[in-house]
């Protein structure tokens, strides 16, 4: 099975990487660390390393908690992040700052992984929530990497997929490996398609430990004030295609009651800015692009987040949010960032990426479900029209988040615990 995977990434690399290039005649992003996809780049300076790796926008967000609490741990010991796509690769790079190392993991093949390893040096990877690559999991295998599974999730879709596949994922698990699961369901999933039961662990969701700065609500009044105008404000954040038309039609519909209602739509994908820019334009709205700087316009009714890294401090000045990838098959992105900044969510029925999470904040009433646009509407003008519930249930969702914090130093601890070498630099 792994000599047929080989061959398979063999002959799907060369496409994958024209893909790339084909992308970065259109977008300069993907004209950056081409080398990098195959393992090439400067060695990183100093003592053997820490490597995470967070392979796009939401795991990058997911680790910043975590490689916050390795710096306090191990000041003196190297940081190198690696993503999988160009806006991961720009968010970490704006995230983390000058002093971490931020590069494309390489394509899956046993030179490229090689490569990238003796270039890196790392004398422990972690890889955030579920990425498993055979020859990249065997590499770590023969140099005795410890290498850690954390905030680990696995769908039983998915983990169906990976049964299917034999020893090719099985024989992954070895016993350099450990799973920092986010559920007991996720631990028990993992368990089925390999990971050794004494290996495999629960630690809990690290997005519970999203850090909240003062200084983000100070950003938070600057926007409200200065950009979004004093408005009634709702956020749509991290939507897709097939979801901005359902979003855009239920501000239509809360226009109609509350004619100074302001939406501020978030497409997760930059590569879809311009497409949500020409469909606002087709709905007749008037509307404002972020990326212009100025002040949203008296009579636009939406502002386009077309610029990145935003998302949270528009999160926090608007009165209401919307979280997207759940009013299509998508299954839901992050509802405990808005619910840890104090602001009532709602979300669509398609959240199997985050299930616990929505069922948790639900169930204490900081986050509220929507089917529709007709539905999502309803609930906008409902809040809009009680400020005293909107607070009420921004400061459940922020009790809520709070309560359930720990995960990143479970992590740490269970880090120092099964491979406690790895981190004594």
């Amino acid at each position: 099975m792994r000599r047929l995977y080989n061959v398979l990434i063999g002959l799907a690399v060369p496409l994958a990487f024209a893909a790339v290039l084909l992308r970065g005649l259109r977008d300069r992003a993907y004209r950056q660390g081409l080398g990098e996809r195959f393992g090439f780049g400067r060695r990183a300076a100093g003592a053997p390393c820490i490597w995470l790796h967070a392979a796009s926008l939401g795991e990058v967000a997911a680790a910043a908690a975590v490689l916050s609490a390795l710096r306090a741990r191990h000041p003196e010991t190297p940081i190198v992040v690696t993503t999988a796509t160009p806006t991961g690769r720009s968010r970490a790079r704006e995230l983390f700052g000058a002093g971490t190392v931020v590069r494309f993991l390489p394509y899956d093949t046993p030179r490229a992984v090689a490569r990238f390893l003796d270039n890196v040096e790392p004398a422990l990877a972690i890889i955030m929530e579920t990425e498993l690559w055979p020859n990249l999991f065997r590499e770590c295998a023969r140099r005795a990497l410890p290498l850690v599974l954390a905030s680990a999730r696995l769908s039983a879709k998915s983990a169906s997929r990976y049964r299917r596949c034999g020893a090719l994922f099985r024989d992954i698990f070895t016993a350099n490996v450990i799973v920092a699961a986010q559920t007991a369901g996720d631990a028990e999933r993992f368990r089925s398609i390999g990971a050794h039961p004494e290996r495999t662990h629960v630690v809990g969701n690290v997005k519970f430990d999203i850090e909240v700065g003062a200084d983000g609500g100070v950003r938070a009044q600057r926007l409200r004030s200065q950009t979004l105008g004093g408005r009634p404000t709702w956020i749509a954040g991290s939507t897709h295609a097939g979801e901005d038309e359902q979003v855009i039609d239920a501000h239509c519909q809360v226009r109609a009651q509350r004619p100074d209602a302001l939406l501020v739509l978030a497409p997760r994908h930059p590569s879809r800015f311009d497409g949500v820019a020409a469909l606002l334009a087709r709905s007749g709205l008037a509307f404002s692009r972020r990326s212009g700087g100025a002040p949203v316009a008296a009579d636009a009714a939406v502002l386009l987040l077309d610029t990145l890294g935003e998302l949270s401090d528009f999160y926090a000045a608007a009165d209401i949010a919307f979280v997207g990838g759940s009013l299509v098959p998508i299954g839901g992105h992050n509802l405990l960032e808005p619910a840890a900044l104090g602001v009532p969510v709602l979300y669509g029925p398609s959240q199997f990426n985050g299930r616990e999470s929505a069922a948790l904040l639900s169930a204490a009433g900081a986050a509220l479900p929507v089917a529709d646009a007709r539905t999502l509407a309803a609930s906008v003008r409902r809040l809009f029209d009680r400020p005293e519930e909107r607070q009420r249930i921004g400061a459940i969702g922020r009790a809520t988040v709070a309560s359930a914090r720990g995960s990143v130093a479970r992590l740490l601890a269970l880090i120092e615990t099964s491979a406690p070498a790895s981190t004594a630099q």
